[in-house]
């Protein structure tokens, strides 16, 4: 006969009374489980600041006013690649006669006789145009404005404008910076990147020594647009 069947079930009987026999079953304190509801009321909850070794507390989001001031983060790049290519090809042939025209003889009009021939004209052309053109360009801007906050939309987005002068001896560099940003752009450093800037205009201009060494010529720039030639 096997006994030990039967003294596994007699165990697992006896376990679930003595369990059924007790009021209640309560878990150590270092679980994170609890069995009682007077003990769930009396330990206090849980959070990740007092759990974790790693916690850090998030910063406060920044409230932004009128006329506050904000430093814009600038990075901004292109690239544009073009292929271009035509060919072209026109033939034409031509044969014109006149057999008749008018003529005045005195005061009168009448008909041309043509006596020295049929005015003719016979005439072939032939036009091939062949044209290839490649253009690869590449910018790049990256700078740092601080901008001022000149307006607040009813939606809660901030309108924020710029402007930098730096001169050295006979050259200047002037860059402004204008557009709309959401408040939650704006980071905790007081930044923003210029990709999250909405309608953004940027114009940055050059005058002096360094500009005149490359800037193109009134004869020049005026062959460039119109393109005579």
């Amino acid at each position: 006969m096997n006994i030990a069947p039967r003294l596994t079930v007699s165990l697992v009987v006896a376990s679930y009374a003595f369990v059924g026999m007790s009021d209640r079953a309560v878990a150590q304190n270092s679980s994170l489980f609890n069995a009682g509801a007077q003990q769930q009321q009396q330990r206090a909850p849980l959070t990740l600041s007092d759990s974790s070794w790693t916690f850090q507390q998030a910063e406060e989001p920044r409230t932004v006013k009128l006329h506050d001031l904000v430093t814009v983060m600038v990075d901004e790049k292109s690239v544009m690649i073009s292929d271009g290519q035509m060919d072209r090809k026109k033939k034409g042939y031509g044969d014109l006669k006149l057999p008749s025209w008018i003529k005045f003889y005195g005061w009168h009009l009448g008909a041309d006789e043509f006596n020295n021939g049929v005015p003719h004209v016979r005439g072939e052309l032939d036009n091939k145009l062949q044209s290839q053109a490649n253009l690869e360009t590449r910018d790049s801007l990256k700078f740092r404005i601080a901008c001022n906050v000149v307006d607040i939309r009813p939606n809660g987005n901030l309108v924020v404008e710029g402007r930098r002068t730096i001169k050295n001896n006979e050259d200047t560099w002037e860059y402004s910076l204008t557009g709309e940003v959401r408040p939650e752009s704006i980071k905790p450093n007081n930044t923003i990147m210029s990709e999250d800037i909405a309608e953004m205009k940027i114009v940055k201009r050059e005058a002096g020594h360094v500009r005149d060494g490359y800037r193109r010529g009134w004869a020049l720039e005026w062959l460039d647009k119109w393109q005579p030639f």
